[in-house]
């Protein structure tokens, strides 16, 4: 079985008034290889006719977001296009590649409504034969996402990449990459077979888990050792948990406010293309 390496708390970092907690990357880590940042907004309740969520247009290359909708929504748009609002429960996948400009704010009907609202966003980081692929976006709702069971019921996976037994997830990934959100009752018990050599992705969004007789709490980062060829952990009372696994690049990293390259030459590119207009023009 997998062995923990350490247990990483997040930090409170609010932004305006919107309550955010951020684990990684840390003072103690800077990523775990190939995923490189992720903050929880929330939970918390906006009342009505509020400002929603804070994030207006600005650019991004080199790496890709994934937002996880635990409550509430979020419209993006950005300059190749797309635009969407997507729902409670519901993810939104984007490559920034080679630049691209969006925004990610609360819909009309939320601003005016009001609600309650817990959102995370995971950024990846893209291998270098990608920084520079054609930027993408696709939202999905949470009907449209591959769900099934565990543990006779007591577990449901949401399946975004990659696959799990027969099952296969709802986003096609530019490289090899799986990812999943996990609602447990209390008493599941998960086992998930996962190769040696990748690193994984383990966030506890709500509730509490069991892992080797360790009891860990809601906004942990679990880092983990790798040993062994499966994870195996019981939830101790209702969560959520986000897992992941890929193999690391081992790639030089630089990351540079929205940024993230292999280069310093790079990020001072990126900045002087944004500057000149390559990457697309906002409305």
């Amino acid at each position: 079985m997998k062995t923990i390496k350490e247990i990483h708390s997040a930090s409170y970092q609010p932004i305006a008034d919107l309550i955010t907690y951020n684990p990684l990357p840390s003072s103690k880590l800077r990523q775990i290889d190939p995923f490189i940042f992720l903050n929880h907004h929330g939970h918390q309740t906006y009342p009505k006719n509020n400002n929603g969520l804070p994030f207006g247009p600005h650019p991004h290359r080199g790496m890709e977001t994934v937002t996880f909708i635990v409550e509430g929504d979020i419209m993006h748009k950005d300059s190749g296009g797309h635009e969407s609002v997507i729902n409670t429960g519901g993810i939104q996948w984007m490559t920034a590649g080679s630049g691209l400009i969006h925004a990610e704010v609360s819909s009309d009907k939320f601003k005016k409504e009001g609600g309650d609202l817990e959102i995370l966003q995971l950024w990846l980081n893209l291998p270098a034969r990608l920084k520079m692929t054609k930027p993408r976006y696709i939202g999905l709702q949470k009907e449209e996402i591959k769900e099934f069971e565990l543990d006779g019921g007591k577990g449901t996976v949401q399946l975004i990449a990659g696959e799990w037994n027969d099952h296969k997830g709802s986003f096609e990934t530019l490289w090899p990459i799986f990812l999943s959100t996990l609602h447990l009752k209390a008493g599941a018990k998960v086992i998930k077979d996962i190769p040696q050599e990748e690193n994984i992705f383990f966030y506890i969004v709500r509730g509490e888990v069991k892992i080797q007789g360790e009891h860990i709490p809601y906004r942990k980062l679990v880092e983990f050792n790798n040993d062994g060829t499966s994870l195996a952990f019981e939830a101790t009372e209702n969560a959520i948990v986000i897992l992941g696994h890929a193999k690391p690049f081992n790639e030089p990293m630089v990351a540079q406010g929205p940024f993230v390259m292999n280069t310093n030459q790079e990020i001072m590119q990126a900045y002087q293309d944004y500057q000149d207009g390559k990457f697309g023009t906002w409305e």
